[in-house]
């Protein structure tokens, strides 16, 4: 059973509060409050939550702009409307649930669910793998008959169709569960509300975008693949407070819990130069039953002896001339005339990843080539590590990598301590 009991953690489960007497459902409230987790980057929750009703009930006054606009709500606040404020801790709860799973559910989203009675939690599930039950079937297990006119909170819309599993939306309609919470719609555009229609249509009340930012964060590269076919793509350096590029990474960054092995942990993918494995191992995250990701290693001098362990799986070569390193150890070999992101992209797209890691380890002059790949939007995430030392690689290609988010464009922009280094993090 994957359904889990788990003790509470960092993780802000607190319902929002307000004391307004008017809720204007905006999903970029003015003021916001800030909420600690457990990963490199923070998440912001808003005052006001952003929520859509989609429910056929009339008992309140409604304004509704489709799936896609803003709803805004006006009714006093009162007894009854404390179920509502308490929508946004179970979706928390939902999203904990759901990272359980990191590392395990690719192609496939993480997602959790959390069934609810009489303000009680009854039964907690998540997609613990990709061909594998959905959460909400797993939670529903763990309700068994309880579930019956409860209110079911997800992260993700409900499916709506037979793929490797029976749909969700069905299992809930079977269930008798009263309403449905859904944290965001799903972008896959066989579902795309359709699941939300289903269980309207069934006579459950339904409310959408509870969370939503903190849902579509959750699964940040899943979304982005869905919606454009391309793998997600994460640049990732360090630099020393003097501003040149270095190969070190900080303080238990290695280690189980450090950004560097959940980075690790979070790709399906990450390429790294030939050069960094003079100096250092193939990675591997030290997360707990953590899969692996694939290492893409870019090799564009035929000369140069890449040490690869015996033990390491998962290895690809890429390179633009023949070697014979991978006949040699039995690793696969890829040769191409140009070594492009879009090939790199191509290649892993084929094998069905959804994100991929850029580490440049090892120099950036490997990298001239694929870093084009920013200015063709084939980058959305920048990492960077500043590291509390002085005196790393002065060469002009340090210079540029410094550059490379002013050349792009940044947003979302936050920095956060980790250990005695400093990561920025931000969005192409």
């Amino acid at each position: 059973m994957y359904a889990q009991t788990l003790p509470v953690s960092n993780y802000n489960l607190n319902p929002t509060k307000t004391s307004s007497s008017f809720r204007c459902l905006n999903p970029n409230p003015p003021s916001t409050q800030f909420v600690k987790f457990q990963s490199f980057s923070n998440y912001r929750f808003g005052l006001c939550n952003s929520t859509r009703r989609v429910s056929d009930s009339s008992n309140n006054m409604r304004r509704h702009v489709g799936l896609g606009g803003i709803t805004c709500e006006e009714a006093s606040l009162g007894k009854d409307d404390k179920k509502d404020n308490d929508d946004g801790f179970y979706i928390r709860r939902c999203v904990e649930l759901a990272r359980k799973a990191i590392g395990h559910t690719s192609p496939n989203p993480m997602v959790g669910c959390v069934i609810v009675k009489d303000g009680k939690i009854i039964g907690e599930g998540f997609h613990p793998k990709a061909g594998q039950p959905h959460a909400e079937v797993f939670a529903l297990r763990d309700a068994g008959e309880l579930a019956e006119n409860s209110t079911a909170y997800v992260s993700l819309e409900p499916c709506n169709h037979f793929g490797r599993t029976p749909p969700c939306s069905e299992a809930l309609i079977k269930a008798k569960v009263k309403k449905v919470v859904v944290g965001m719609v799903d972008p896959n555009p066989i579902v795309a509300s359709r699941g939300v229609a289903k269980l309207q249509a069934a006579g459950i009340d339904v409310t959408v975008g509870v969370e939503e930012e903190l849902c579509k964060k959750l699964n940040e590269a899943w979304i982005h693949q869905m919606k454009t076919g391309n793998p997600f793509v994460t640049l990732r350096y360090s630099l020393t407070i003097d501003g040149g590029l270095s190969d070190d990474l900080g303080e238990e960054s290695m280690e189980a819990g450090g950004y560097y092995s959940r980075l690790l942990q979070e790709h399906d993918a990450v390429v790294l130069s030939s050069k960094s494995l003079q100096k250092y191992s193939v990675p591997e995250s030290k997360e707990p039953k953590s899969n692996q990701p694939l290492r893409v290693i870019i090799a564009k001098d035929p000369n140069h002896v890449i040490q690869i362990e015996e033990s390491a799986s998962k290895v690809v070569i890429f390179t633009d001339q023949q070697t014979g390193v991978g006949s040699e150890k039995g690793i696969e070999t890829r040769v191409f005339d140009e070594l492009k992101l879009g090939t790199i992209l191509e290649h892993c797209k084929g094998e069905g990843l959804c994100s991929v890691l850029l580490d440049l380890r090892g120099g950036i002059g490997d990298f001239e080539e694929i870093l084009k790949g920013i200015e063709g939007n084939l980058v959305q995430k920048l990492v960077v590590e500043v590291l509390p030392i002085w005196g790393g690689n002065k060469e002009s290609a340090s210079l540029e990598a410094i550059k490379i988010g002013q050349k792009a464009g940044l947003n979302k922009f936050e920095p956060k301590i980790v250990g005695k280094s400093v990561i920025l993090e931000g969005y192409f």
